[in-house]
């Protein structure tokens, strides 16, 4: 009995091994490759130590620095001891003349700040067996210097975290300078003292840069990935894998994937890897692949966006402008068809519409079905009638803002009927009639909805200029440089990210942003 026990567990445990092990080849032949690709070069670094600089004097002027606080005796003057605190202490300027910054493959961001120099003003408090009093202080350090690697990396929700490693922090020098009544005394001792201001000083350091560094990583953790875009759906721009790190730049991988916004399910088809160019010349690359745009496509569709129904007051509204377009397209219908009463047009698209990007050109493939029926308030609808078609678009793309923008023009036209069929007088008319309607009346709307563009991902108060988009092969290529803009209305702050704009859960029913 008990070999048979031993016999089962035995084999429990291989079936549960081999379980492990297909979940295992499961999982990495179902790669997930990113649908947005977004290169950080060394001329981003070199902008960032110059944009940084302001956010940096921003922020220090408005932060807390703990007190300093020691005792030390008092030789010369026979003193056992002087208890010291200095509290209020505010940095009033600084200079960082020497700061660089550099990727260290694999890991991350090395800073390298040296020959630094900081005004500090400063509230004191002196005790001693002899004496007390307070007054105030001007303190001057100079020989700044500060090293160490920001390392970048990803948790499971997609969220990146941000550590401090190596850090190395000290101030060579200091000069203090009391003021007040009697601060010819305080000065003629105020040298002993520099030497444990600046032991206690350094020790503080690397641990306020580190909490810096940790409130700044609590705050990204605390980002959502998804960002509805409208009413029909979001956008995932959750990281994917680990930054790629190398000596010239830095890749994040982003989801970059739509959703339908009443249906969280993926898509039906696997995104595919593309290859940034090894190019340098701008600050940001953002590379956005065919994968990203096709999800658009099929979540705008399941969520019914691509359904158009124009009435006779919307047809004339969208079709007045062109007169011509309009007396041919009203004329071609008169003379099929004798209309008592108003109608309206139905465009239904039928499958989403088809994505293909290759070098310099970007389509839309849209199959969809076209109905004209007559509007009658007294009785059900009548249709006139019904066909299939399949408009083709050429996408053109701009950057509007922080926008990606996008707009259709039709390209080619075609009835899905047999080519017995396509001689017939009739149906080239309506060939025409869809045609008009299309180009005159559909596409503008569509082009007014997409003028809401899709956001691109940036932090707060930077802004996207010098911007190039490139279409190539599966992939389209935005080749752009940033631009710091401090806010009038809100200092900038390392814990500061609200400009993105991320939502949380309380997003149904909620206009596009």
């Amino acid at each position: 009995m008990e070999q048979v026990l031993e016999m089962c567990t035995k084999m429990v445990q291989v079936l549960w091994g081999c379980f492990l092990l297909w979940n295992l080849y499961i999982s990495s032949a179902q790669t997930i490759y990113p649908g947005i690709k977004a290169r950080a070069t060394q001329r981003a670094l070199d902008y960032g130590i110059q944009a940084g600089m302001e956010m940096i004097e921003q922020m220090v002027k408005k932060r807390n620095i703990p007190d300093l606080k020691g005792s030390e005796s008092l030789e010369f003057l026979k003193i056992d001891y002087v208890n010291y605190n200095f509290k209020n202490i505010k940095i009033n300027a600084f200079s960082l003349p020497n700061t660089s910054l550099a990727f260290v493959p694999g890991v991350g961001i090395r800073a390298l700040i040296n020959h630094g120099t900081a005004n500090i003003s400063t509230d004191w408090e002196i005790k001693s067996p002899l004496f007390q009093d307070t007054g105030g202080a001007d303190l001057f350090l100079s020989g700044v210097y500060f090293t160490g690697i920001v390392v970048l990396a990803w948790n499971d929700f997609g969220h990146p975290i941000l550590k401090l490693q190596n850090c190395c922090a000290r101030v060579s020098h200091s000069d203090v300078s009391f003021s007040g009544e009697l601060s010819v005394l305080y000065n003629s001792f105020s040298e002993p003292m520099e030497k444990p201001i600046l032991k206690n000083l350094n020790k503080m350091l690397c641990p306020i840069i580190t909490s810096e560094v940790e409130a700044l990583n609590a705050n990204l953790s605390m980002l959502k990935a998804l960002r509805k875009i409208d009413n029909y759906t979001l956008l995932d721009y959750s990281l994917i894998s680990s930054p790629e790190i190398t000596e010239n730049y830095v890749d994040l991988n982003l989801k970059g994937v739509f959703y339908p916004l009443e249906n969280l399910t993926d898509t039906p088809f696997s995104s595919v890897p593309f290859v940034l160019p090894e190019h340098s010349d701008s600050m940001i690359y953002i590379g956005i692949s065919e994968y990203f745009f096709k999800s658009a496509s099929y979540a705008y569709f399941t969520a019914g966006a691509f359904n158009v129904t124009l009435t006779t007051k919307e047809i004339f509204n969208h079709l007045i402008r062109n007169s011509q377009g309009l007396g041919s397209m009203l004329s071609q219908i008169a003379e099929l068809y004798i209309l008592s009463q108003p109608f309206m047009v139905k465009v239904l698209a039928t499958e989403p519409p088809v994505v293909n990007l290759l070098p310099g050109n970007f389509t839309l493939d849209i199959p969809a079905s076209f109905v004209i029926f007559t509007q009658s308030k007294n009785s059900t609808a009548k249709t006139i009638v019904s066909m299939d078609f399949v408009a083709s678009t050429n996408v053109a793309l701009a950057i509007l803002g922080q926008r990606l923008i996008c707009s259709l023009s039709l390209k080619s036209f075609y009835l899905s009927l047999p080519e017995s069929s396509r001689s017939n007088t009739e149906v080239l008319r309506f060939e025409n009639i869809l045609s008009s309607i299309l180009h005159f009346g559909v596409l503008p709307l569509a082009n007014a909805k997409l003028q809401q563009g899709f956001p691109l991902p940036n932090p707060q108060n930077i802004s996207l200029v010098n911007s190039d988009i490139e279409v190539l092969e599966g992939f389209v290529l935005i080749s752009t440089d940033l631009k710091y803009k401090t806010s009038l209305k809100q200092q900038p702050s390392f814990h500061g990210w609200e400009a993105l704009n991320l939502i949380s859960g309380q997003w149904r029913g909620k206009p596009a942003p």
